[in-house]
């Protein structure tokens, strides 16, 4: 299949994939699928660049939802189930849904909002990310240690900060690692609580009150 243009815009940001024929050379349906936590208001974003493009869904547009609902193990299963259809574009939000793409495809286009994708092993850089994978990123997990400064120079009787991760999340996990790092050049505690669903951070906001850090350092994606 040659690909040429398709152009995906996500909360407001641009990422660009070379796809399929531009829209005004044939009406055939296009198939892109979404992989995520939930319906995320990027989603809105993407829907209304592709409207702009003449990407409509429902008349030259499919767009297959996989939604993990807050359980990541899910991730590897609904990426196959997109790969398998197929989708000529995966579109993932976050990068648990990131991780899983890459790893169930290397034919199909991958376009990523995530925190630190060459941390994630996403990608070779930013400037030449090589690969079926683009997109952009959020936060650089190395900048924990900067945000731990920020809460220092608020606080500067601070002592102890909790820190929200999740284990199940690689840009978590490399997140806590900078955190800590930074934690011990300023000579404060960090508590790592893990959070690896909504469940999880229902039941960690009352332990919390009760334990009474003195600020809260959240570094969960789900």
């Amino acid at each position: 299949m040659r690909r040429r243009e398709f152009i995906t815009l996500l909360g407001g940001a641009a990422a660009a994939w070379p796809l399929a024929a531009r829209a005004q050379q044939g009406e055939r349906m296009r198939r892109i699928g979404i992989l995520a936590d939930e319906g995320w208001s990027p989603i809105d974003s993407l829907k209304q660049g592709l409207r702009m493009l003449g990407y409509v869904e429902g008349q030259n547009l499919e767009i297959v939802y996989r939604f993990a609902a807050g359980q990541a193990e899910r991730y590897p299963g609904l990426a196959a189930e997109l790969v398998a259809l197929p989708v000529e574009v995966i579109v993932a939000l976050g990068t648990p849904a990131s991780v899983a793409a890459k790893r169930a495809t290397e034919a199909i286009p991958i376009v990523v909002q995530t925190g630190d994708p060459v941390a994630a092993g996403l990608v070779r850089d930013l400037a030449h990310p090589g690969g079926n994978v683009t997109g952009f990123s959020g936060q650089a997990a190395d900048a924990e240690g900067k945000r731990l400064e920020l809460l220092k120079e608020l606080l500067p009787s601070l002592s102890r900060v909790a820190v929200l991760v999740n284990p199940a999340n690689s840009f978590s996990v490399l997140a806590l690692d900078s955190a800590r790092s930074g934690a011990i050049a300023l000579g404060l505690r960090l508590d790592p609580v893990e959070v690896s669903s909504v469940a999880d951070l229902e039941r960690a906001l009352p332990a919390l009150r009760s334990d009474r850090p003195g600020a809260v350092l959240a570094s969960t994606r789900f």
